[in-house]
C-alpha cells in the first residue's frame, strides 16, 4: 500500500506560513535597515568634510581678517592634500573668490546658497559641476569681532558617496540573498531532523499495516507531540488487533453453533423418521416372531422346518435390536431426571458388557475406585450411552479397556480407553452420524454411537474422540459441572 504525495504537505505548510513570511520580514527589515544604513553613511562622510572645514576656520579667519593672502592659500592647500578633500575655496564678504585650492573653481552660480551659509551658519548641497556631482560644505569665517567676513567652501566627489554607499549596499544584499539561501536549507534539514524523519517512520508503518503485517508498531520518538501520535497508533493498532481476533473467534464460535444447528436438525429429522420406521416395522416383526414360535411347537428342533424356524427367530431377534436402536436414537429430550451417583451409572454400564468382555477374551477394568459425584440424570439415557461407548470399544480392541472419571477444568469427564488400532482422523468427524459405520455389514447399524451423542447432548454434555494412552481410542463424555452435586 502506497500513500499518494499530497501536494500540500508539512513542508508546504511551512515554507507557507513560516519560511515565507519570515523571509518578507526579514527583506523587509533589511531594506530598512540598508536605507538607514546608507544616510548613517552618506552622513559620516558629510561629518568628514565638516571636520576638515572646522580644522582650517579658525586659520582661515585670522588670515581673511589680516588679508595674508598667502596663509589662506597654505591653509587650502593643507586641506586639498586630505584624500576626502576634493577642492577648497575661499570667498570674501560679497561673494568674490579670494583662493582656490584643487581643481577649477565653481563658477558659484548658486551664490544664494553662499550668501545663506553667510546668514544661517554651515550648509551642505549638491552641486553638478559638467555632469559631475559634487558636494559642498559652506562655512562663514568670522573676523576677531565675530563679523562674517567671508566663507569656506569645501567640496566632495559625489562619487565617493556613490562608491561607498554601493559597497555597503552590495554587502547588505549579499548578506540578504545568502540568509534568504541559509533560512530555507535550516528550515528543510530541522524540519527533516525533528518531524520529518518521525513522520516517514510512521507512514511506513502504516503502509506495512497496509500490506498485511498486523504486528508492525512504531517506535515513539520525536517532539512530544509525535511520541503521542505514534503511541495512539499503537493502541489503535493493537485495539483492531484485538477487535480481530475477537470478530474472528466470534466468527468460528458462530459457524460452530451453526454446524452444531445443522446436525441437531440433521439428527432430528433422522430421529423422527427412525422412530416412525421403528414403529411401523415393530408390529410385523412381532406378529413374524409370534408365528414363528408357535409353528416350532408343532416341529422337531432337529428337522429342517425347525431349524428354519429358529434361524428366522434369531433374525427377527437382530431385526428388534435393530428397531430398538432406532427408537433409542429417535428418544429426545428426557423428561424423567433425578440425582444418581456416577459410580453407580458406571457399574451398572460394565454390568451389561461384563458377558462380551469375557467372550471376547478382553480385559475390562475401572481406574477410578471412588464412587463419583452426584449428578442429576436421566439414568436409563445415560447408562445406554456410556453401554454403547464400552461395545465400540469391546469391538476396536485387542485385550483390554480401562474406565475412568475425573473433573477437569469444572466439568465432569468420563473415558472409555482402548488398545485397539485407533481411529482414522478421516472418520473422527462423521463418527456421530446415524449409520455411519467402519464395520461389517451384519456387525452393526452405525447407530450406537449416534444414540450415546444424542443422550449426552440432552445431558447439555459433549462426547468426543481423542487418542488413548493405551494406543487406540479415548472416547470421552463431558458434562457440565453445574448438573453435580457432590455426596
Amino acid at each position: 500500500m502506497v500513500f499518494p504525495a499530497s501536494p500540500y504537505s508539512l513542508r508546504t505548510a511551512l515554507l507557507g506560513f513560516v519560511l515565507f513570511p519570515l523571509l518578507l520580514l526579514v527583506m523587509l527589515a533589511g531594506w530598512s535597515g540598508l536605507r538607514s544604513l546608507e544616510s548613517q553613511v552618506e552622513m559620516r562622510m558629510q561629518q568628514d568634510i565638516e571636520l576638515v572645514a572646522r580644522a582650517i576656520q579658525l586659520p582661515l579667519s585670522d588670515a581673511l581678517a589680516r588679508d595674508r593672502r598667502g596663509q589662506i592659500q597654505q591653509a587650502l592647500d593643507s586641506a586639498f592634500r586630505i584624500d576626502q578633500v576634493y577642492g577648497a575655496y575661499v570667498y570674501d564678504d560679497s561673494g568674490a573668490l579670494i583662493a582656490a585650492s584643487g581643481p577649477r573653481s565653481p563658477s558659484m552660480e548658486r551664490r544664494r546658497d553662499a550668501r545663506l551659509a553667510t546668514v544661517t551658519g554651515t550648509h551642505g548641497a549638491y552641486d553638478d559641476r559638467g555632469g559631475d556631482e559634487v558636494y559642498s560644505f559652506f562655512m562663514p569665517l568670522t573676523d576677531a569681532g565675530g563679523r562674517i567676513n567671508g566663507l569656506l567652501q569645501v567640496t566632495r566627489h559625489g562619487s565617493d558617496f556613490r562608491d561607498d554607499l554601493a559597497q555597503v549596499r552590495s554587502r547588505a544584499l549579499l548578506a540578504l540573498a545568502a540568509l534568504s539561501l541559509l533560512l530555507p536549507a535550516i528550515v528543510f534539514w530541522g524540519h527533516q531532523r525533528a518531524v520529518g524523519r518521525h513522520v516517514d517512520r510512521l507512514v511506513t508503518v502504516m503502509a506495512r499495516v497496509g500490506q498485511g503485517d498486523r504486528l508492525a508498531r512504531v517506535k515513539p520518538a520525536g517532539p512530544h507531540e509525535l511520541q503521542m501520535l505514534a503511541r495512539a497508533m499503537n493502541r489503535m493498532l493493537e485495539g483492531i488487533q484485538r477487535s480481530e481476533k475477537e470478530l474472528e473467534f466470534q466468527r468460528r464460535r458462530q459457524a460452530a453453533l451453526e454446524e452444531r444447528l445443522r446436525q441437531s436438525e440433521k439428527l432430528a429429522a433422522i430421529g423422527r423418521l427412525a422412530a416412525g420406521v421403528a414403529h411401523e416395522l415393530g408390529t410385523p416383526l412381532g406378529v413374524i416372531n409370534g408365528q414363528a414360535q408357535r409353528a416350532l411347537r408343532h416341529a422337531s428342533a432337529d428337522s429342517g422346518t425347525g431349524k428354519a424356524l429358529m434361524k428366522i427367530r434369531c433374525e427377527v431377534q437382530r431385526m428388534d435390536r435393530i428397531v430398538r436402536q432406532l427408537l433409542d436414537f429417535g428418544r429426545r429430550n428426557p423428561s424423567c431426571t433425578r440425582p444418581e451417583l456416577v459410580g453407580r451409572l458406571v457399574k451398572a454400564a460394565l454390568t451389561q458388557v461384563a458377558e462380551e468382555a469375557r467372550d471376547a477374551d478382553v480385559s475390562l477394568r475401572v481406574v477410578t475406585q471412588d464412587v463419583g459425584p452426584t449428578l442429576s440424570m436421566d439414568r436409563p439415557r445415560l447408562e445406554q450411552a456410556l453401554t454403547n461407548l464400552l461395545r465400540n470399544a469391546l469391538h476396536a480392541a485387542r485385550g483390554q479397556v480401562r474406565v475412568s472419571w475425573d473433573i477437569v477444568d469444572g466439568r465432569l469427564e468420563l473415558r472409555v480407553d482402548d488398545d485397539g488400532p485407533g481411529i482414522d482422523p478421516a472418520h473422527r468427524s462423521r463418527l456421530f452420524e446415524p449409520f455411519f459405520t467402519t464395520k461389517s455389514v451384519g456387525r452393526g447399524t452405525g447407530l450406537g454411537l449416534s444414540v450415546a451423542h444424542g443422550a449426552v447432548t440432552e445431558h447439555q454434555g459433549e462426547i468426543q474422540v481423542e487418542d488413548s494412552p493405551l494406543g487406540g481410542a479415548r472416547l470421552v463424555i463431558r458434562l457440565p459441572l453445574e448438573r453435580i452435586d457432590e455426596p
